[in-house]
């Protein structure tokens, strides 16, 4: 007996040992040229009474996916590159190995963006003068040489990957002012361009492609871009609930409608869109940016109607980009903002760019936005929006619920339940003075410190 209770006290302090170390912790700390690393389990933060406290029981909405748009230049960029040089790309932003960030979540443009080398519909016509309300003229056309190719090759590195499509606009001679820039859909043509966006959702689907959601139109409030479409909200109305809804319900489609997606300033828009008795039936949710107002905004919205989903489709960083400053504001924001505020999905603006943010439209294209990454030939670099989403992207899974976390002054904070029953929390510590604090899961307690300016994410 007096040998066998050394081996069971060690065997016990084993256990112990081994709770103490049964978490991980992924840092990005700029100051301290900290990117994104997995940290080994040093030594103990001193006692903190600061304590996050998750609660499990309490949980919000399921969660779809994190990551980005797709654009015509990021797939120009990725085709550049030599082919085991892009493939590993790919792995690393879409596997889910050790070192890659499981992006879930991506979003098309129907047609050309304004990060396109020029405007473009499915349904172009040489005549300027000329309509073609039955289709005979639809092609998915460039997108065929760059987009749908780098996709293809994305779906076989995971193929549960989610899409999410946005028009910048209908073909030119559906519109008033006959031009890619600006103007309103006609009435006349509403039941051709529903039909247009069924099409396309089946060619895309004939290439073995799902459209998981669609939104109505990229900014219906911003028609200065290039190309670009106003849309207002009476309008967006009447679409879905004549045209758009009843066509997809013809066609057996099941791709979610998601309205308005554009800024946070305006969430009267999709209010007033789903007070609307025959568009309500049809639609999904509504999608935001926060180039305007604030992210509690989308909160407004669910508390109106709680039985439609939020998603949040676009954020942009400036070139040259700046990791401190963005990564502190748009995990804030965004990685723990919009979840906190009902969204399903977190996706930055836009995959990628080339060192001369090329391609862009003129007379409106974005000539400063920064991809996630920048590649030059084979050459890789990581930018700010990167490590904004591979926070979330690699630990979230789709199916995730967002959980109760407290809040506190200086550490904003988002948990999350997995469905393997793991827990994530993300913490930034946006004071200036390292913060030590206390992670409390009911029994489990994690000691965890935070540099100023640092985001973790914690998973147990």
């Amino acid at each position: 007996m007096k040998k066998i209770l050394p081996l069971l006290l060690a065997l016990f302090c084993l256990s112990c040992a081994k709770e103490k170390q049964s978490y991980e912790l992924w840092l990005t700390d700029p100051k301290a040229n900290v990117f994104f690393q997995k940290q080994d389990q040093g030594q103990e933060p001193e006692a903190s009474e600061l304590t996050i406290t998750i609660d499990a029981e309490t949980g919000f909405q399921a969660m779809d996916g994190f990551g980005y748009t797709l654009s015509q230049g990021s797939a120009k960029h990725l085709l550049a590159m030599g082919a085991p040089a892009r493939r590993a790309l790919l792995r690393e932003l879409f596997g889910d190995g050790e070192k890659e960030i499981r992006i879930s979540y991506l979003r098309l443009s129907v047609a050309a963006s304004d990060l396109n080398e020029y405007p473009f519909s499915y349904n172009d016509l040489r005549d300027s003068l000329a309509t073609d309300p039955e289709l005979t003229q639809f092609s998915l056309g460039p997108d065929t040489l760059d987009v749908i190719p780098v996709l293809r090759e994305i779906l076989q590195i995971n193929p549960n990957l989610k899409l999410m499509a946005s028009p910048w606009s209908p073909p030119a001679w559906m519109k008033d002012n006959k031009d890619t820039r600006g103007g309103s859909l006609l009435e006349e043509f509403e039941s051709a361009y529903a039909c247009y966006l069924v099409k396309y959702i089946q060619e895309m689907e004939a290439l073995g492609i799902a459209i998981d959601a669609l939104t109505i139109q990229n900014e219906p409030l911003h028609p200065g871009n290039n190309p670009s479409l106003l849309m207002l909200p009476e309008q967006q109305a009447r679409f879905i609930g004549l045209h758009l809804g009843p066509a997809f319900e013809e066609n057996g489609i099941k791709t979610k409608i998601v309205v308005y997606d554009h800024n946070a300033d305006r969430p009267d828009y999709p209010i007033s869109v789903l007070q609307d008795s025959l568009a309500h039936p049809f639609i999904d949710g509504s999608a935001f940016h926060l180039y305007g107002g604030k992210i509690e905004a989308l909160s407004e919205v669910h508390q109106a109607f709680p039985d439609k989903n939020i998603y949040f489709t676009e954020q942009w960083v400036g070139a040259p980009g700046d990791l401190a400053g963005d990564l502190a504001w748009h995990v804030k924001n965004l990685v723990i903002g919009a979840p906190r505020n009902w969204a399903k999905t977190v996706l930055e603006w836009n995959l990628s760019s080339n060192p001369e943010l090329t391609p862009h439209t003129d007379r409106g294209g974005c000539d400063r936005c920064l991809g996630a990454v920048t590649i030059a030939g084979d050459s890789v670099t990581r930018n700010p929006a990167y490590y904004i989403i591979a926070h979330a992207s690699k630990f979230v899974d789709p199916g995730a619920v967002r959980i109760d976390s407290n809040e506190l002054e200086g550490l904003p904070n988002v948990a999350f339940g997995r469905p393997d029953r793991k827990k994530v929390l993300i913490v930034l510590n946006e004071s200036k003075e390292p913060k030590d604090f206390v992670i409390k899961d009911g029994e489990k307690l994690i000691e965890a410190q935070l540099n100023p300016g640092a985001v973790g994410t914690w998973v147990w």
